[in-house]
C-alpha cells in the first residue's frame, strides 16, 4: 500500500457519495493508505470535466456514468468497480404531515396531491420521470415539478417551501436541516442507483487508485455505507 507521503489521488464524485465517502477517505488514510484529494460536486458536472481531460485519477458516479466515461476512452476499461447501493427517498418540511408511500397506489396518491414536487438532475431524478410518464400522468404534473439546480440538494427546496414533495437518494436527504424524511419508495416502484469508480485515462498512479477502489467496495466500508443510509453490494 502507498504510504502518506506520496502525493494525493485526485478523485471526483456525485454529491450523492459525498457524505460516505468523507467517512472511507478517512478511514482509508487511516490504515495508511494514499491520501486522497477528493472534490464532490453534481453528477454532471463531473462527467464533464472528466470528459474535458481534467488531472484527476479516479472518478465515483452512477454506474451508467461511470460505463458511459468508460465508452468514451475517458476513464479506463476493465477498471470500473461497482461499490455502493442507494435507495430513493420522500421528503417533506419539518412540522408537515407525512403522506402515506407504504405502497405504489398510496405513493402515486401522494404525488397527485402534492401542489409541487422537487427531483435532481442525477439519476434518481431521471428514473422519477420516467416512473410518472410510466404512470401517465408526467403532462398533469409537469407544471408542478422543481428540478433542483446541479449540486444543490433537493431537501434545501423542501426546506424552503419550493416543493412540497422532495425525492433524492436518501444519503443525500438526510442531513439536510428543515425536512423530514418519509422513507424509500416502496419495492414495486424502488428506484435504486448503483455507484460504482473507475480510473480516469491518464492517471499518475493506477496501482494506487485500484487500491482504493478495492478498498471502497471491501467489506471494512461496509458500516460506513450504512450509517450513510447507503447499503453495500
Amino acid at each position: 500500500m502507498s504510504t502518506s507521503t506520496s502525493p494525493a489521488l485526485r478523485a471526483i464524485s456525485s454529491m450523492a457519495t459525498r457524505a460516505v465517502l468523507a467517512d472511507l477517505v478517512r478511514a482509508w488514510q487511516q490504515q495508511g493508505g494514499q491520501p486522497v484529494a477528493l472534490e464532490s460536486v453534481g453528477g454532471v458536472d463531473a462527467a464533464r470535466r472528466v470528459q474535458a481531460g481534467e488531472a484527476l485519477d479516479v472518478v465515483l458516479l452512477a454506474s451508467d456514468a461511470i460505463a458511459a466515461l468508460i465508452a468514451g476512452g475517458h476513464a479506463v476499461a476493465g477498471s470500473q468497480v461497482d461499490w455502493v447501493r442507494s435507495g430513493t427517498a420522500v421528503a417533506v418540511r419539518e412540522g408537515a404531515s407525512l403522506p402515506d408511500i407504504g405502497s405504489e397506489a398510496a405513493l402515486r396518491a401522494a404525488v397527485l396531491q402534492a401542489a409541487s414536487i422537487g427531483y435532481s438532475t442525477g439519476p434518481s431524478g431521471k428514473a422519477l420521470l420516467q416512473l410518472f410518464a410510466r404512470w401517465g400522468v408526467a403532462e398533469q404534473l409537469a407544471p408542478r415539478l422543481v428540478q433542483a439546480r446541479p449540486g444543490v440538494p433537493v431537501g434545501q427546496l423542501v426546506a424552503r417551501g419550493e416543493a412540497a414533495l422532495g425525492f433524492q437518494q436518501r444519503s443525500e436527504l438526510m442531513h439536510v436541516p428543515g425536512i423530514t424524511v418519509v422513507g424509500e419508495l416502496p419495492p414495486a416502484v424502488a428506484i435504486d442507483t448503483v455507484f460504482s469508480g473507475a480510473l480516469v485515462a491518464g492517471g499518475r498512479d493506477e496501482a494506487a487508485a485500484r487500491q482504493f477502489l478495492a478498498f471502497l467496495a471491501g467489506p471494512q466500508a461496509a458500516a460506513a455505507k450504512q450509517r450513510q443510509g447507503m447499503r453495500p453490494l
